[in-house]
């Protein structure tokens, strides 16, 4: 038996002594609680969360280093939302800290579920170069626990108890001085409040079935408080009884398992599907916020629309919504099927619009403008996109950036549940969180194609962790919708007369970064160039593809157009 010395050689051991055990440590408790509570650490090791990270690789605890803070909470953000658990993420503290605030933000304002464990200013006040963590988390909405030597285990736990309860981020801060401190004695915490649960009261159960039994054409929409109430089933049956016909939010892509769902509702809306959504006379809105985002800024239904929104969250202010009614998801829907009798399938609205059942009805073949290029001889995104629906293969997982570019992939790329269509960043408006949360999906399911789709300026911005993506994929494909361009600022600002030189990107190769960096990859000009990804997939079970696809300036997303429309209302 040998030790190491402090030379870093290494030296025999007293003969029969086993070394001593490491004293349990503030940092050693934190790290047994998230070898206990997740199946995967993010971060990036700085002195604030060194000892940490070693207790768990070394023991080999799955973990993936970033290369820019901002990615470790975006991995963890992106991990979480292709597997339903409760991830963890770590950054040392001081600018290591800082640099998670816009993902961290994110995570927020999209409501995940994560613990971020990291470093900070010792106990006994801050040092010249700390600041206010506890502040700036606080300013991006997200609590922040302290662990302490007496509480660390049992703070740990709550860390993790208070994001699955709350449904949000929660930052659990080591202060510098503690981070090799022993464990004391412990100190018991006071239990969390129980989450409270809602109960519909049944007259109102009967109010809501008499208005769904009365409508001609109901439509279910459903969001992502589905999918985490696993209520698809409740709701399918619901809709099937009324001979309903179905939508979904992006976050709840295909959570409804059936032929007479029309798709995501909003921005990415078909435009056959929005013509006939537009025609329903009731809509039942089951876990999905409707921001402006998701009524299309108002505009997915018809004036007169009855809209009856059902959630367990508090009710928000929203003038399209005609009725409310708070409860728990899977309860209330299962009890308002039971109060809706089977539907005659020879009557009703599906009878009177069998096309939403046929094949032609649901392809992703881009009617709305399926021309080659645009108007300046690039590329039509629709008509890429739509291509690599049938050229990437099925079992994938599609995730993006935020930018102008995200109006097109969730339009016609096909995914196979809701937790392979993941976008971090939309819900703050980000850019530049893509290659993080990309490389997060893939650590969550290897077992499927990562297909990133980003624009240039966000691909830009999050370049450092291309390596990160590269390194964890088994296989991978990069789509870059390459506009040379702010698109979504190109879009809003130069069509009202801006000078558009700050909007414009000197044209970027990523094609040719992706190969330095050991990947495959091309440059598509037009839609005949993208059979050089079908034949790298035809002949490769693993690695990654950069495809930098150069497409047109002068085409604008569905969603942008919408948002433009409503901005110019009086």
């Amino acid at each position: 038996m040998t030790t190491r010395a402090s030379n870093g050689t290494a030296e025999p051991s007293a003969p029969g002594r086993a070394p001593a055990p490491a004293p349990a440590t503030v940092s050693t408790a934190v790290a047994e609680v998230i070898a206990m509570r997740t199946e995967h650490l993010f971060g990036l090791m700085g002195n604030g969360n060194a000892h940490l990270i070693s207790h768990l690789t070394s023991r080999g605890f799955p973990f993936t280093s970033a290369r820019h803070e901002a990615a470790t909470v975006a991995m963890a953000d992106a991990w979480h939302r292709a597997t339903g658990r409760t991830a963890a993420a770590t950054t040392t503290y001081g600018a290591g800290f800082t640099n998670t605030c816009t993902a961290l933000a994110e995570a927020r304002l999209a409501r995940i579920p994560l613990v971020l464990v990291t470093g900070d200013a010792p106990s006994t006040g801050r040092r010249a170069f700390d600041i206010d963590q506890v502040a700036a988390a606080r300013a991006v909405g997200v609590t922040t626990l302290v662990a302490t030597p007496a509480t660390a285990a049992a703070i740990a736990h709550r860390a993790f108890d208070l994001a699955v309860q709350t449904v949000q981020p929660v930052v659990l801060a080591i202060p510098y001085d503690h981070a090799t401190a022993p464990l004391t004695d412990p100190v018991e915490l006071d239990p969390l409040p129980a989450k409270p649960t809602w109960t519909a009261p049944a007259e109102e159960l009967d109010r809501i079935a008499g208005l769904l039994r009365a409508a001609e054409r109901p439509l279910l929409l459903a969001g992502r408080g589905v999918v985490l109430a696993d209520a698809a089933a409740p709701l399918r049956e619901l809709g099937d009884r009324l001979g309903a016909l179905f939508m979904t939010s992006v976050m709840a892509v295909n959570a409804v398992d059936s032929p007479w769902d029309l798709g995501i509702a909003g921005g990415f809306t078909r435009t056959q599907r929005l013509e006939l959504a537009r025609t329903a006379d009731l809509v039942l809105v089951a876990g999905a916020s409707l921001n402006a985002f998701q009524s299309r800024y108002g505009t997915l239904f018809g004036p007169g629309t009855r809209v009856i929104r059902l959630d367990n969250e508090p009710e928000a202010e929203h003038s399209q919504v005609t009725d409310y009614l708070r409860a728990d998801l899977a309860p209330a829907l299962q009890a308002l099927a039971s109060r809706i009798p089977e539907a005659d399938e020879r009557h009703g609205w599906r009878a009177a619009v069998p096309e939403v059942a046929t094949d032609a009805f649901r392809s992703g073949a881009p009617v709305e403008d399926p021309a080659e290029f645009g108007a300046d001889g690039r590329l039509n995104p629709r008509a890429v996109v739509a291509a690599l629906e049938h050229i990437l293969p099925a079992q994938r997982s599609v995730v993006m950036d935020g930018g102008h570019f995200i109006g097109w992939a969730p339009m016609y790329l096909s995914v196979p549940d809701p937790q392979a269509m993941v976008l971090v960043g939309t819900a703050f408006q980000a850019i530049g969180l893509g290659f993080g949360s990309a490389a997060g999906v893939s650590a969550a399911r290897p077992e499927r194609t990562t297909v990133f789709v980003t624009g240039d300026g966000g691909g830009l911005m999050g370049l450092a962790d291309l390596e990160t993506f590269l390194r964890v994929t088994t296989r991978g494909v990069v789509v870059v919708l390459n506009d040379s361009a702010y698109g979504a600022e190109l879009h809003q600002y130069a069509s009202q007369g801006l000078d558009p030189a700050a909007m414009l990107i000197d044209e970027v190769d990523f094609a040719a970064l992706g190969r330095a960096m050991g990947a495959a990859g091309a440059k598509a000009r037009t839609l005949a160039d993208l059979e050089v990804l079908a034949g790298w997939l035809a002949t490769h079970e693993t690695g990654v593809f950069v495809l930098d696809v150069a497409i047109s300036q002068k085409v604008v997303a569905d969603f942008m157009t919408a948002s433009l429309a409503a901005g110019r209302k009086p």
